[in-house]
C-alpha cells in the first residue's frame, strides 16, 4: 500500500518533535556528564596498586561492557525495586547511560595517559615534582589530544542510544515519534523525522570533534616548538 508524504501534517507534528528533541540532548548531555566522572573513578581505581580496588574495579567494568546497555536499563529500572531500590525513568536513565558509557570513558581514559610518552613520567619523577603538579601541567595537556577522539564518538554514541530510553518511557524523541504514530496510524513522517534529526545533530557534532582535536593538536604543537 502506497503512503503519501503529507507536508502539512509533517509542520503540524514538527513543535513536539522539536520539544522531545530537547529532552534527547538532556538525556545525552547528562548522561554524558555521569559517564566522564564515573570515567575518571573507573580509570583511577583501575591505575591504583592495591589489588583490593584494582580487582573489583576492573571485573565490574568488564561487566558492564559486556552486557547490552538495553538489559542494565531493563534490570536497574524493573527489577532493582524488587530489591527496595525504585527510581523514576528520567534516574534511572541517566544512572545507567552514566555507567555504561563511564567503563568505556576509563578505557579511554586510560589509553590516553599511557599514550604520553614513559619518558615524560620518568622526567617527572626525577625532578621530583608533586603529583597533582605532573599531571596539571605535564601529563594532562599531553594526554588530552589523544582522548578527544575516543571521548566524542562517545558522546555521539550516546546521543544515537537515547532511543532506548523509549522502553522504559523517557519523553525523549523516538518515544514521541512512536507516540504520535500509534495514536494517529501514520508512522513515516514521524519516523523520517526522527531519522533526519539524529542526522542533522550528529554530522556536526562529529564535524566539530574533529575540528576540536585539530586545534588542540595544533595548539600543542606550538607548545612543543
Amino acid at each position: 500500500m502506497y503512503v503519501e508524504w503529507r507536508w502539512e501534517w509533517s509542520f503540524e507534528i514538527l513543535p513536539q518533535m522539536l520539544w522531545a528533541t530537547l529532552n534527547t540532548f538532556l538525556a545525552a548531555g547528562v548522561g554524558y556528564a555521569i559517564a566522564a566522572i564515573v570515567g575518571i573513578l573507573f580509570m583511577l581505581g583501575q591505575r591504583t596498586s592495591y589489588k583490593i580496588i584494582n580487582i573489583p574495579t576492573r571485573e565490574i567494568v568488564e561487566f558492564i561492557r559486556s552486557t547490552p546497555l538495553l538489559v542494565q536499563l531493563f534490570f536497574v529500572y524493573f527489577v532493582a525495586p524488587q530489591f527496595g531500590l525504585t527510581l523514576s525513568a528520567w534516574v534511572c536513565a541517566m544512572i545507567t547511560i552514566g555507567l555504561h558509557y563511564g567503563t568505556y570513558l576509563s578505557e579511554v581514559y586510560r589509553g590516553a595517559l599511557e599514550g604520553v610518552s614513559k619518558t615524560q613520567w620518568e622526567a617527572c619523577r626525577a625532578l621530583n615534582f608533586s603529583t597533582s603538579y605532573n599531571y596539571r601541567k605535564i601529563i594532562l595537556p599531553q594526554a588530552f589530544p589523544i582522548a578527544i577522539p575516543g571521548m566524542g564518538n562517545y558522546l555521539v554514541g550516546i546521543f544515537k542510544d537515547t532511543p532506548l530510553l523509549a522502553t522504559i518511557g523517557v519523553a525523549e524523541l523516538f518515544f514521541t515519534a512512536n507516540s504520535i504514530g500509534a495514536y494517529t496510524y501514520r508512522y513515516l513522517e514521524p519516523y523520517t523525522m526522527v531519522g533526519v534529526i539524529f542526522l542533522v545533530i550528529s554530522l556536526p557534532t562529529a564535524f566539530g570533534i574533529r575540528r576540536l582535536e585539530a586545534a588542540v593538536n595544533k595548539a600543542q604543537g606550538k607548545v612543543n616548538v
